[in-house]
Order: C-alpha cells, then structure tokens, then sequence
C-alpha cells in the first residue's frame, strides 16, 4: 500500500492555507490602498484646507461647509497607517472605529459640500482662480477638487470590503480574530448608516426637482416627506374619445397625475399642473395586453375606490418599468 505522497494536505490544513493567502492578500491591499488615500487626503489638506484658512479666500463657515471634517479624517488615517505597516491589523483597525463617526458626518455634509463648491466657483472670482491654480500643481495628477471631494465615502466602502475580507480569513485562533470581527462589524453598520444617508439626500434632490415642475396653488407642499420612485409619461385611456397623454409623478405612497400647461403661459411655461393623486393603499394593479392594437406595447389597469385609471404606453420595456415601479409602491404601502 503506497503511503501518501509528502505533497497530501488533509482538508484542514488546506483551509488554513487558503485563509493565510487570502489574508496575505487582503492586509497588502488594505496597506497599500491606505497610503495612497493617505496622500490624497494630505493633498487635500495641505494645498486647499490648509492654506484656504492662512489666506482667508473663504470664510471658516464655507470653508467648513465645503470641507466638513476632512482635516480630522486625515488624522485618523495617519493613526492607522503606522499600525498596518506593523502588521497590527487588529490592533489598528478597532482603534480607528471610535474615528467612524467622522465618515457619518462628512456623509450627511455631501450635499452642502457640493453645492458649496459650485456657488463658490460660480460667485467667487479669487477662490476659482485659487482652485485652478493648486489643480494645475502636478502633486495632483490632473485631479480636479470635485473629483477628490467624495474620497472619504469611497474609501468607507473599500474599508468594508477590506475589514470584512480580513476578518472571514482570520482563523478563530488568531490573537486578532476578535478585534478584526468587531471592527468589521462597526464599519458595516458606519456604512450602512452613510447609505442611508446618500438615499435620503438623492430622495430630497428628486423631489425638489419635481416639486420644481408643479405650479399653481394645489401644488404646493405635494412632495413633502414622500419617497420618489419614477416620472414618465403615459396616455390615459378614457371610457370614450382619444388617449390623453399625462405626465405622472410615482412616489411610494401615491400617484400624482398633472397635465402640462400651456407653452405660451407667460408665468408657468414647461411646468404642470396637479390633476390628481392617487393613494397607492388603495390601488389594484393589473397587467393588459392586446386591446390597444397596432404597436402599442399595452396598458396598466389601477382600480381604486371611486375611480378606475387604464394607462397606456407605446413602449414595452417602459410599461414594464411602471407595472414594477407601481407593484413596488402597492407593496410598501402593505407591509
């Protein structure tokens, strides 16, 4: 009977190794990526926070708004850093957790950081000149602010992927298991919050937007505290007479339904007005297909207690977008 050959592993061993390259893997490219952020962060800190403050360009609560807590995060980052070059994966990474709560400020300044920047480069000839002058220094490599600006969020999401990979490679018996677990775990919940976030402002701009769109008296207040889903138009089918194209307006608990006005209204030009909204609790959806004929791609039958809507769309793929889209909203509004 041979025995076998000095290359056999048993399964153990061999899990152990693949934990041990995939580690090796993960902590090197955490090491590496944390220096390149590193550098990116102090260029940010050194060349605009850093001399925006000794030249008074920008007065400190601008500049705070365009920068929030950069030059903190920075700090954090030159804390961590020492500790993976050592080696000390665990070590570093719970003792930069108590630094997360800056990545959620930063996330929920995203917005008035952006717009910031825009009207300052808009209103502000000294601070535009600024910015095209320190952009033009070759530490930068052809990166604009604008393109540096969102670093920290980017680099919240790596830190996840990058925490979370050392910590399911890291054998139970590893002096940092523990320490790598709980920092993996407080990172995700950091992101998960700084998701949120991002969701809520991107919400905030849809309805802004669309609340932009509505005129006259009805229209006022409609968006508030809503969630948008999607905009497009449809025809409306009537019992009797001609499709009626309208614009509608789908948010998670309603249906707003507006007609456009005039292009010659002198005040209210390329907006709508509100025709009807519809509560989404109340809805019955239902799917229609071959009673338009020709090319018309169908129609979405909602019922609701004193009225019934037939939508009509020319286009497949969009009908489709709506029948989910409105599915999606019937659903929310039941659980």
């Amino acid at each position: 009977m041979e025995s076998p050959g000095p290359s056999a592993r048993c399964p153990v061993q061999e899990q152990r190794a693949r934990w041990e390259r995939k580690r090796a893997y993960t902590a090197r490219e955490l090491l590496e990526t944390e220096r390149r952020y590193q550098e990116q962060l102090g260029l940010v800190a050194t060349y605009f926070v850093g001399i925006l403050r000794a030249k008074g360009t920008l007065r400190p609560p601008e500049r705070q708004a365009l920068f929030g807590p950069w030059e903190l995060i920075y700090r954090a980052s030159q804390e961590l850093l020492p500790h993976l070059e050592g080696g000390h994966w665990g070590q570093g990474l719970e003792g930069f957790c108590p630094h997360l709560e800056l990545y959620t400020q930063f996330a929920a300044n995203a917005e008035r950081s952006w717009t910031t920047l825009q009207e300052q480069l808009k209103k502000n000839k000294r601070f535009r000149r600024f910015v095209r002058l320190q952009e033009g220094r070759p530490e930068f490599g052809g990166l604009q602010l604008q393109d540096l600006l969102p670093l920290p969020l980017q680099r919240l999401q790596q830190y996840e992927n990058l925490a979370v990979a050392l910590a399911e490679n890291t054998g139970p018996n590893s002096p940092d298991q523990e320490q790598l677990a709980r920092a993996a775990r407080l990172i995700s919940e950091t992101a998960q919050r700084v998701h949120t976030i991002g969701q809520k402002q991107k919400n905030d701009q849809h309805l802004r937007r669309v609340q932009a769109l509505l005129s006259g008296r009805q229209a006022k207040g409609l968006t508030s505290g809503r969630w948008f889903l999607h905009q497009g138009w449809l025809l409306v089918v009537p019992p009797q007479g001609k499709p009626r194209p309208r614009m509608f307006f789908l948010f998670s608990d309603a249906l707003l339904m507006a007609k456009p006005r005039p292009p010659l209204h002198l005040l209210q030009s390329g907006t709508f007005a509100c025709r009807a909204l519809y509560p989404m609790a109340e809805c019955q959806l239902h799917r229609v297909f071959g009673h338009s004929g020709g090319p018309c791609g169908g129609l979405l039958s909602l019922t609701f207690p004193h009225e019934k809507l037939l939508l009509m769309s020319t286009d497949q793929e969009e009908l489709l977008l709506w029948y989910h889209s409105l599915t999606l909203a019937i659903r929310s509004q039941k659980n």
